[in-house]
């Protein structure tokens, strides 16, 4: 079991909200802007990041509150204690605590595996790399929770050296060396976690039978070498290059994820949308079931994921995600979709940001 309560506090449109005794399939219905959707972006907030919206901490807060919002969530029935609030003072900073202590929403990977596939991401393969990134970043956070501190570190320091670089007046070598040495360290290891991640879902993907879901051929592209000791001399001998650019070119900020439908040989991007949705559920439920060292509790948040899948898809969807082990929470505007869910599933109705056990 992961999350055993979960309260918000004029978040989004949800004033005063409550859950309590979840079970391992929790499925939210209601009419469309009820506040669905909010519920399951208060749990992404458990993640590192900004959620599964990316939107500013001043956006989540309640028009109608006071300017700030509270997130809590328990873990095995109050073992664990987790927050996120923001002040009606500074809204757009959003701290961080973990049983009552202050700390960086990087720890956060340290106790739970989030992953979450919403209708926003139905086109990840036909928009820009970064989001493709961003998606490959989070399915190696539930594996590899270290990925997070190394991402914030990289970001830290290629902001630094390109600052440098951009600057008219001549960059100190010596203080390049020390950013470079930082960025070869976190982006080798970056660069290589997502390597193995993809390796993995790749081959657990071709050794799923064929059908009832698309199968996607996934590889890892980009320059970055998994060695730090080269990538250290590949922004060294770019930084010419670089320099009249304004940019570093070289780097994990610059790979992707390439994918293509197995069954005609054609990338991700030049398949019709529902193709690239069967694709990026099929990446989703094999990530789900690769399984984790750690105990660390797994949830899985799946956004209106039934809404266009006819029976025999949903049927097979369900039994993936039992068999994953994973906390499901799922949203829909009937139950209908969820009725071949396990009898232990809970349902919640919510409507005019209330919930109610249905």
């Amino acid at each position: 079991m992961a999350l055993t309560r979960l309260t918000l506090r004029d978040f989004r449109n949800h004033g005063a909200t409550r859950l309590d005794a979840m079970a391992t399939f929790n499925v939210l219905t209601g009419e469309n802007g009820a506040g669905k959707t909010n519920v399951l972006e208060a749990i992404s907030l458990f993640a590192p990041g900004r959620g599964l919206r990316r939107a500013q901490p001043l956006d989540m807060a309640a028009a109608n509150g006071a300017g700030g919002f509270a997130v809590a969530a328990d873990l095995e029935h109050g073992t664990i204690a987790l927050g996120t609030t923001t002040a009606p003072t500074a809204p757009n900073r959003r701290t961080v605590r973990i049983n009552g202590a202050e700390g960086p929403s990087t720890r956060l990977a340290e106790w739970l595996s989030i992953t979450w596939l919403t209708p926003a991401m139905d086109r990840l393969f036909a928009e820009g790399a970064s989001a493709r990134r961003r998606f490959v970043d989070r399915l190696v956070l539930t594996v590899e929770p270290a990925h997070a501190r190394r991402a914030t570190r990289y970001e830290t320091a290629l902001r630094e050296r390109n600052r440098l670089l951009s600057d008219p007046a001549e960059p100190d070598p010596a203080w390049l060396d020390a950013l470079e040495g930082q960025l070869a360290e976190c982006g080798a290891a970056i660069a290589a976690a997502r390597r193995t991640l993809v390796r993995r879902l790749d081959c657990a993907i071709a050794a799923e039978p064929d059908g009832p879901f698309a199968r996607p051929l996934l590889a890892y592209t980009g320059e970055t070498p998994d060695d730090a000791v080269a990538l250290a001399a590949m922004l060294k001998d770019t930084r010419r290059r670089d320099r009249a650019a304004g940019r570093t070119l070289v780097g994990p900020h610059r790979d992707d994820l390439a994918v293509t439908m197995a069954a005609k040989n054609v990338p991700a991007e030049h398949c019709s949308t529902g193709e690239q949705k069967a694709m990026l559920i099929s990446i989703v439920l094999a990530h789900a079931e690769l399984g984790d060292d750690s105990a660390r509790p797994r949830l899985l948040l799946l956004d209106e994921i039934a809404a266009h899948l006819d029976p025999l898809r949903r049927t097979a969807l369900y039994a993936r995600l039992a068999a994953s082990g994973a906390q499901v929470w799922m949203t829909g505007t009937e139950p209908a979709p969820f009725a071949d869910l396990p009898a232990t599933a809970t349902f919640w109705h919510v409507a005019d940001g209330g919930v109610q056990r249905a």
